[in-house]
């Protein structure tokens, strides 16, 4: 879907069945993103102002249901814009706006059945592509807290799982346990000692699952892709305003958002790194996320949460290991790979990462319990 080329003539034709305002002036390809194809479209004002949109196609061979993933972006969207007005904030600066087609209707469906949606552009923003400084890791914990505390009370309940089982670690595993068994292009036997760190954990996979089945876990509403590059900064005060990216808001656990960051935050070294010496977990980079993250929670997470959160690190870095092997096992069929073994070297990064953190468990734990 994605591959399909896309003319000038296509993309106008979809602007053109948004209420945009003005006349439009300028289209073009934006960001780097490898899910989603994304343009970004200027429009003339009347009285010569320009307003900008971002117009996405959907990639509708991961996010089986449009129409699903676009409730659930327009409900939670105006949810936080009350929420967000409520508290005296910016709410066309502070949360994602929706454009609706000119028939009301959330996204559109062109001839070709690609889905495409808008969302107005926020103006004076910049994207991090990696963590540059303690203050910057510090600033997306407070955000991604933020974002949870105030869709505390949204019911998760009415979500989609626009990705079913997304974050269920116990499901990942039997999807690498299946990879292992069919080795379907023979490459078991060469990671042997992989696959062995894999299953010496499968007691973990299913520690939060299991918490929240007995009730002692609440399910809320998590972002579930906490990456850096999915906040959007103002590009003078450098401060977090707004959360991006919500095509994998659904119903999960506070664990889920804040072990993806820690993950990727608080790493040493790149996600494909091929020499491990340079991985290992930064202390001081998970103290100061978990700091900003249960600020911005504002009291909003139960003592049980809290005391279970180096676990969603642990998890959520684990899952990616297994996820990253079992691909590798398939073939290289779901992530791009750019050289030969790159699944196996960001599964490597990922199991290193987790056999750090077990060895700076009291720390870590220590840590939370310092700032709950």
């Amino acid at each position: 879907m994605s591959e399909e080329i896309l003319n000038s003539s296509q993309i106008n034709e979809v602007i053109a069945a948004f209420a945009t305002e003005g006349k439009v002036i300028d289209q073009k390809p934006y960001g780097n993103g490898h899910i989603n194809d994304t343009f970004l479209i200027t429009c003339q004002l009347p009285d010569e102002e320009r307003k900008r949109y971002i117009l996405q196609r959907m990639n509708h061979s991961i996010f089986k249901n449009p129409g699903q993933l676009m409730e659930n972006l327009v409900n939670v969207t105006e949810y936080l814009r009350r929420v967000i007005v409520t508290q005296g904030g910016d709410p066309d600066r502070e949360t994602l706006n929706v454009v609706k087609t000119r028939q009301g209707d959330n996204y559109y469906e062109d001839s070709r059945h690609n889905y495409w949606r808008m969302v107005l552009y926020i103006e004076r923003t910049i994207c991090l592509e990696q963590v540059e400084s303690e203050k910057d890791f510090y600033d997306c914990g407070v955000a991604f807290g933020n974002f949870q505390r105030m869709l505390a009370d949204y019911p998760s309940e009415k979500l989609y799982e626009t990705i079913p089982n997304f974050h269920n670690t116990p499901s990942r595993f039997r999807d690498f346990q299946r990879a292992v068994q069919e080795d379907k292009m023979c490459r078991a036997a060469q990671v042997k000692e992989e696959i062995a760190f894999a299953f010496a954990r499968e007691k973990d996979t299913s520690v939060l699952v299991d918490l929240l089945a007995e009730g002692k876990l609440p399910l809320r509403v998590t972002h579930n892709d906490t990456k850096l590059n999915n906040i959007l900064f103002d590009q003078d005060s450098r401060k977090a305003i707004c959360i991006i990216d919500l095509d994998t808001v659904m119903p999960g656990l506070s664990h889920y958002d804040f072990g993806d960051s820690i993950r990727t935050g608080a790493s040493t070294g790149a996600e494909d790194e091929q020499d491990l010496s340079k991985i290992e977990m930064d202390l001081s980079m998970f103290e100061v996320f978990t700091k900003g993250f249960l600020e911005g929670c504002g009291g909003s997470l139960t003592e049980k949460e809290i005391e279970t959160l180096p676990m969603g690190a642990k998890l959520m870095t684990y899952e990616c290991g297994i996820r990253f092997l079992a691909d590798y096992l398939e073939g290289d069929v779901y992530y791009k790979i750019h050289r030969e073994h790159h699944n196996l070297d960001r599964a490597r990064t990922q199991f290193k990462l987790v056999a750090d953190m077990e060895a700076k468990w009291d720390q870590m734990m220590a840590i939370v319990e310092k700032y709950k």
